[in-house]
Order: structure tokens, then sequence, then C-alpha cells
């Protein structure tokens, strides 16, 4: 199998921290997805930054590929040093789309993907064992979504290989739909044993990062930089939204890691309820270059009596 350098495939350092292998990801993931990208490999791309994403992620995952990383090379064949096994387990339920790569340093010894056959290969399906008799397997795979395709109802594609048979699929993805839900498309599964009937496909939604907001359940967050003045001495403030930009009003003498309420700005539910959004402020000191601008500091502090350590007299 070949070797993945996920680092390179996201574009970031080794020694990148987690918020710049995030942001990376955002970035690729929006210029990859599918519905929007003109990149004639688009889907593919947009596979391979998400299994790069996958396994960088978090520290456990990271820190054992950073251990197989030392014996590959991007684009040669790897195989893994004797005696190695994996510690983790870090597949989803639709990791089954990623390279054999990945599964061969993540899934767990035990569990057999839907799209593995009785041998371990790879484009195959086991017959269903399960209570449901004999029909074909059900299938998962991910869904990725941009949050603004959230607030309606919206059509997207999805193309997926089983059993060598290639299919693409329109798919309705009704407003509110969160995070990790799935949808059913029944009889798009596995082909069933004998002309039985087919499995079903599951669709996991997977939301794709967005570059300016967090999403916390249907709220949003996105973090409000400000300078100091505009904290000190108020300010309106244009803030991007995802049905557009509004005026924020900033009340005098706000303070740093406020949070501001921006009402029916966030995510609908199933029930048509708006989430809102929330703006965290952020003050920013602009860097003092000169020596203008370091005297005008320095008049400020003496003028000001103002210390911000105050608290700690009282403990």
């Amino acid at each position: 199998m070949e070797f993945k350098d996920y680092y390179k495939i996201l574009g970031v350092e080794p020694e990148a921290t987690e918020k710049e292998i995030k942001t990376a990801y955002r970035k690729l993931a929006r210029k990859y997805h599918p519905d929007v990208s003109e990149h004639n490999d688009a889907a593919n791309k947009f596979k391979e930054v998400s299994e790069a994403y996958e396994a960088l992620k978090n520290k456990e995952a990271r820190a054992e590929y950073d251990e197989i990383r030392k014996y590959g090379a991007q684009g040669q064949s790897f195989r893994p040093p004797p005696g190695w096994q994996s510690g983790g387990d870090q597949q989803s339920a639709s990791s089954a789309d990623f390279s054999d790569f990945f599964s061969s340093l993540f899934r767990n010894a035990n569990q057999q993907s839907p799209f593995d056959d009785a041998s371990g290969g790879q484009g195959g399906f086991n017959e269903w064992s399960g209570s449901r008799g004999q029909r074909g397997q059900d299938v998962e795979s991910d869904l990725p979504v941009f949050l603004e395709d959230t607030l309606k109802e919206s059509t997207q594609s999805i193309s997926f290989q089983i059993g060598g048979t290639k299919k693409t699929l329109k798919v309705k993805v009704p407003p509110g739909t969160g995070n990790g839900e799935r949808i059913r498309l029944k009889g798009q599964g596995a082909p069933g044993p004998n002309g039985t009937a087919n499995g079903d496909l599951y669709l996991r939604v997977r939301l794709v990062p967005h570059p300016l907001f967090d999403v916390e359940g249907h709220n949003l967050v996105i973090v409000l930089p400000l300078a100091p003045w505009e904290a000190v001495l108020g300010a309106k403030i244009e803030v991007p939204t995802l049905s557009g930009n509004l005026l924020l009003t900033i009340q005098p003498n706000s303070q740093n890691g406020q949070r501001l309420r921006i009402k029916g700005k966030g995510l609908p539910n199933k029930q048509g309820r708006q989430g809102d959004l929330y703006a965290v402020l952020n003050i920013v000191v602009p860097p003092a270059t000169d020596a203008d601008a370091k005297v005008l500091w320095k008049e400020l502090s003496q003028s000001q009596n103002f210390n911000p350590r105050a608290e700690w007299r009282k403990s």
C-alpha cells in the first residue's frame, strides 16, 4: 500500500499546531467540496484532505501517525515495521471510504469495514448475517455539508463504489440537519445475494468546518477582534453571518472574552427554530513599532490609575 504524508496533503509542517491543522483543513475542504469545486478530481481531493484531518485532528491519533511516519515517504510503497500494531481505534463509521494506509493504522483488528470482502480486501461485500436475514449489507458513508446549506433544504451529490460499481446520487438534506445525523436511502446499499433485496445506504452528515464560525449545537460562535480603543470607546462593527453582514453595537468599556448574543443568526433545528450567533470579543493590541506610538501608550499608562491584577491582593 502507498504511504500517505498527511502533513504534506494539508500543506502544514509536522510541528503545526492544532489550530493550524484545523485552519488548513477548513480551507482545503471548502476548495475541493464536490458541489462547488471546478477541480476535475474534486471528490478524491476532498476525501484525501478529510482523511488527513481525521488522522491529525486529535493528539492520540496524531502521535500514533507520527510514530509510523518515520518509516515511510509520500508516494512510496509502505509496510509497517515488524511487530508494530495500532494501539488505537480511530475508525469512524465511514472511514472505509479512506485509503488502505489509513485503515492499516487506525482500524481495530476485530472490526471489519462494510466495504471489505471476506478476505479483508477492498471492494466486495459480505452477506448480512444478522437478524435481517438474506439481504444486502447496509453501507455507511460521510456526506459533507456546508453550514450555509443547512439553512434551507439543499441537494447534495455523493459518489461511492460498491463491489466495483460506481454510483452517484443526489441527496436532499432537510433544513436543520445537524452534524453526525444520518440520512437513510432505502435500497441503495449492497446488492442482496441471489436476487434478494438490496441493503440500505446511511449517510452521516459531516458539517464542513467554516473559516469563521464554530458550531455549538444549533448556535454559532465567531471570534470578533477589536482594537483597544473600540473596546474602550464603543463602536459599530460589521459582523458576518451565514445570511449576510450586520452591524453590531459594541458598548463602551467592553471586556475581552465577553460574549454578545445575536438572536436568530445561528443554525435552524428540525422544528424551524433558529439558533443564535455569539460574538466573542477578542481585544487585539497593535504592535507599537514606532516611537510616537510608544510615547502615547506610555502617557496613557501614566494617566490611568488602573491595576489589572488588583484582585490578586485580595487572595
